[in-house]
């Protein structure tokens, strides 16, 4: 297996392909090695073979579930005894509850006072205990970090943390294995462990793959760090897409400056629509924060906006979209 340099020469960490498939082994008997879907319809309206990475359909409903397992099932025995806390809206919240349950220790959960009460009510039904604090990136690691010092608890962050973006990388890297010719992989990006990971993950199975974080307009501090050159930040966001709120942290920006190839951006009406068709066409439940991996693509001249060369059947070039989660609140 061909494998990229995953390091580079500029002195920034992260996590090796050995840490990787380590982490793989590590976390693949409590996961789902999730389906790889496809769908005649938003190929034709894409104009390319689409592959679909339902972590949708993964345990907690989303990929988090795979950077929490490899975190605390990597903790020695006696950090467990100490428990573990964390910040998150929803899905990290959820999965570190569930790998926590897993591993018998306890879990302090931080969320904010908006997080729909679908994640909520998820976390409690994993043991997690929740404490609520106000919607703003300050006050989530404020409280965290208060929580830990009262309680000893070791902090499991939901990005910038190289366990996390170990196993965030295994859904890119089973999407590798599963499709060898996929020419670009798609993925959302927040706080960056899921696209650090995936960079880490498709380019150590295929070094000339091409990998895209997309995000929405409301929340574009990827974007924007991309395309200065410095760690740009939001205090908060108003976008629909509740998992996509986070900004990126020291750690995953050094390593996506390296390793992707471009950060694409949303609109909240692209979002709602591509929700929606997915619900259509593939009869799956997707959140708008899968929603926006799949956008892009959609839109007049998407594929001009990745640039991939033509490969694969038919002529068209074959690309995968990561759905990052489904939990999603559905009121009738």
């Amino acid at each position: 297996m061909a494998t990229a340099n995953l390091t580079g020469n500029s002195g920034n960490s992260a996590p090796d392909w050995n840490t990787i498939v380590q982490a793989h082994e590590r976390i693949r008997p409590r996961i789902h090695r999730s389906p790889v879907l496809t769908s005649q319809s938003l190929d034709a309206l894409a104009g390319a073979r689409l592959f679909f990475k339902c972590e949708n359909l993964q345990k907690t409903g989303s990929f988090k579930i795979r950077g929490a397992t490899n975190a605390i099932f990597s903790l020695s025995e006696e950090e467990a005894r100490r428990g573990v806390v964390t910040h998150s809206s929803g899905n990290h919240a959820a999965a570190v509850a569930c790998a926590a349950a897993w591993r018998g220790i306890s879990a302090a959960i931080v969320m904010p006072k908006n997080a729909p009460k679908v994640k909520c009510r998820a976390v409690e039904s994993y043991g997690g205990m929740i404490t609520f604090c106000e919607a703003n990136v300050t006050a989530r690691a404020e409280t965290a970090a208060r929580i830990q010092a009262q309680t000893g608890a070791v902090m499991v962050h939901p990005y910038d943390d190289d366990r996390i973006i170990a196993g965030q990388a295994t859904a890119a890297k089973e999407l590798m294995e599963d499709v060898p010719e996929i020419a670009a992989v798609l993925a959302p990006v927040s706080g960056g462990g899921l696209l650090s990971g995936t960079c880490l993950g498709a380019k150590g199975t295929r070094p000339d793959a091409r990998v895209y974080g997309c995000e929405p307009e409301r929340a574009d501090d990827a974007y924007r760090s991309w395309k200065s050159g410095t760690l740009q930040t939001l205090e908060t966001s108003d976008t629909i897409a509740d998992g996509l709120r986070a900004s990126l942290a020291p750690r995953t920006f050094a390593i996506l400056r390296r390793l992707v190839d471009g950060i694409l951006l949303v609109s909240e009406e692209e979002m709602v629509a591509t929700m929606k068709l997915v619900w259509e066409r593939m009869k799956i439940v997707i959140e708008p924060s899968s929603a926006v991996a799949l956008a892009p693509l959609l839109r007049s001249g998407g594929l001009n906006e990745i640039g991939v060369a033509v490969r694969g059947r038919e002529g068209r070039p074959q690309i995968g979209v990561i759905l990052s989660g489904g939990n999603v609140e559905l009121n009738w």
